[in-house]
């Protein structure tokens, strides 16, 4: 079974590209879920509304996440940006 730890481990891979400063260590990842299949999903908070570097962060995250073992699916949800519906839209396509 995947856990939360796993999760936040893979994470911790990935850097807002300009903090250099890993996204888990900045406390954009929330709501980390994880069902009985391993799918998983967890929500992404920009550090402000019009955030241009949140499309890389997301799709970095749902990579790093896909690459643990045993993971079936990733959904990750950007939540408090201007344009949240369609980069859910591109994200979870």
């Amino acid at each position: 079974m995947v856990t939360k730890d796993d999760v936040l481990n893979a994470l911790k891979k990935v850097a807002d590209p300009h903090m250099g400063i890993s996204i888990v260590d900045m406390g954009l990842i929330k709501n980390i879920e994880i069902d009985e299949e391993n799918n998983v999903s967890f929500e992404l908070i920009p550090t402000n509304p019009a955030c241009m570097s949140v499309m890389g962060m997301a799709m970095g995250s749902k990579d790093a996440v896909k690459k643990i073992k045993g993971v079936k699916d990733v959904k990750v949800t950007v939540k408090g940006h201007m344009m949240e519906e369609d980069l859910n839209n591109m994200i979870n396509k």
